[in-house]
């Protein structure tokens, strides 16, 4: 990455969580000058060891950006930092919003944006905390074709595929059936390795046997160590999940389609939710097997 700060439009990032810190380094270290705020103010710290500018406010930290990116974990935090960055965005600049969210807010954003004239892109992305870290998320797009250009620079930066998908509320359409592609593949990876339990494999030996098989998956390759030592270190929260597969399951009822695969999997995560799992990364659906 290079640092041709100069030549690159500024950039304003709110939330620094589990995604959106990994983000905004890269950002930094690819040479975009970057302003970040962050609800939780210490997670700023390493960001600004690292030469990124901080700011107070969502306003102040949007104030002097043509690029304002957000990462937030569901749609009342979007629509309350967007509240709050009102005063200071300014006209012609380009909101992209890497949170996932229900199609409908994205579109209700927008609206409400473009009597701003602010424009505003879906993002949503996928590829895990790894992705985030390694610049190789998908980006899973929603807007105009023009603002998709103009903000590809950056999004090249932090995806290493990026898929425009249709106007707004696309991205977060094509979000939804990713997880529930996720809901289904580390319920059947978590069924999977308790049945090998149970009958006593090398389970470590299995897994290396299948994964270059018609099973193998991301979740198979990246969560069954985890697991097998029942170890959950956040990548991903269990709660958020469970929010993305109601945002899934709300857009199978408009079409009138049941998803019993993922309806089935939001009613374990209820279940270890309620037992205290929720800020367990996703792959503690194996400890619904380990009762």
């Amino acid at each position: 990455m290079g640092s041709t700060g100069a030549c690159l439009a500024p950039v304003a990032f709110l939330g620094l969580g589990a995604l959106g810190a990994p983000m905004a380094l890269n950002l930094l270290k690819a040479g975009f000058p970057l302003t970040v705020h962050n609800r939780s103010r210490e997670r700023e710290g390493p960001l600004a060891q690292a030469g990124a500018a901080t700011a107070p406010s969502p306003a102040a930290a949007v104030a002097a950006a043509e690029l304002v990116c957000l990462c937030l974990s569901d749609d009342r935090a979007v629509q309350d930092v967007l509240e709050a960055a009102a005063a200071g965005l300014r006209p012609g600049s380009l909101v992209l919003d890497f949170s996932t969210i229900a199609p409908a807010t994205s579109q209700a954003l927008a609206a409400a944006l473009a009597g701003r004239q602010v424009r505003y892109l879906d993002a949503p992305v996928t590829g895990g905390t790894e992705g985030a870290r390694a610049g190789t998320l998908s980006v899973l797009v929603g807007g105009a074709e023009a603002d998709l250009e103009r903000a590809r620079p950056l999004l090249a930066v932090v995806g290493g595929r990026i898929s425009h998908l249709g106007p707004v509320g696309a991205g977060q359409q094509a979000k939804a059936v990713n997880q529930v592609l996720v809901a289904g593949s580390y319920a059947a990876v978590a069924e999977a390795l308790a049945l090998g339990q149970r009958l006593g494999l090398p389970m470590e030996q299995v897994v290396d046997a299948l994964r270059g098989g018609a099973a193998g998956s991301w979740a198979l390759e990246h969560r069954s160590g985890a697991m097998l030592r029942q170890e959950f270190p956040l990548g991903f929260r269990l709660s958020l999940h469970r929010k993305d597969l109601a945002i899934a399951l709300e857009a199978a009822g408009g079409c009138n389609l049941q998803l019993p695969v993922a309806a089935l999997v939001a009613a374990l995560e209820d279940e270890l939710i309620a037992r205290g799992h929720g800020d367990d990364d996703v792959a503690a659906l194996a400890r619904w097997f380990s009762r």
